[in-house]
């Protein structure tokens, strides 16, 4: 059997076949190496950049996903503060009914700078309300706050009401006053209003008031 002969130069070897009829691989040519690899680049790029947008999708996704959680959470809020503001109004309606409902309100009159310390409340002789002030609370007064002090019943008829209350003048003197004032009960719930202010003598002006 004749053997072929050999090339010796590497760049024009071709596949010799063997006497089993396998054939070896042929070594491929710089070129055409240099060329797969490029190819193969380029198809990872290609991928890397499909990819990419991809994942932008995603996270925007997410995010649209997340605003629209807190848009929830929000609503949800705000429905829980409404129940509960219609909740506190109906037990309010229950524990004050209309025909016994009385409430008690203090004000300071606009541009007093005494410092209100405490008021002491009492209808028909029997204490219903007494405060001491924080500096936050006595704050919001002197700025035009009205404050409701008390809310409960009592029977329609005539009552009595008394009222004393201590604090400081500008100057720094101390003030005090007590007054006792009558009311009448109707069917309507009564609303009264009581402003309070420091006298330069040392004593205390109340005034009282429908609301």
């Amino acid at each position: 059997m004749d053997i072929p002969p050999v090339e010796t130069d590497p760049s024009r070897i071709r596949l010799v076949v063997s006497a089993t009829g396998a054939r070896k691989p042929q070594p491929c040519h710089a070129a055409s190496c240099a060329t797969v690899l490029l190819l193969a680049l380029l198809l990872l790029g290609s991928s890397g950049a499909h990819a990419a947008p991809k994942e932008q999708e995603a996270q925007a996704d997410s995010k649209e996903q997340m605003r629209s959680l807190d848009e929830q959470v929000q609503e949800i809020k705000s429905e829980v503060l409404g129940i509960s503001a219609e909740l506190g109004r109906l037990e309010e309606k229950l524990l004050y009914p209309s025909n016994t409902q009385v409430a008690l309100f203090v004000s300071l009159p606009e541009g007093d700078s005494s410092r209100l310390d405490s008021v002491r409340i009492q209808i028909d002789g029997q204490l219903v309300a007494h405060h001491i002030y924080s500096f936050k609370e006595l704050e919001a007064l002197q700025k035009g706050g009205v404050q409701r002090i008390y809310t409960g019943n009592v029977t329609t008829g005539a009552h009595q009401l008394e009222v004393t209350v201590a604090g400081k003048l500008a100057s720094g003197n101390d003030f005090a006053g007590i007054q006792s004032f009558g009311f009448e009960k109707q069917v309507e719930p009564k609303l009264i209003g009581l402003e309070l202010a420091g006298q330069a003598s040392g004593d205390a002006s109340i005034q009282l008031g429908g609301l």
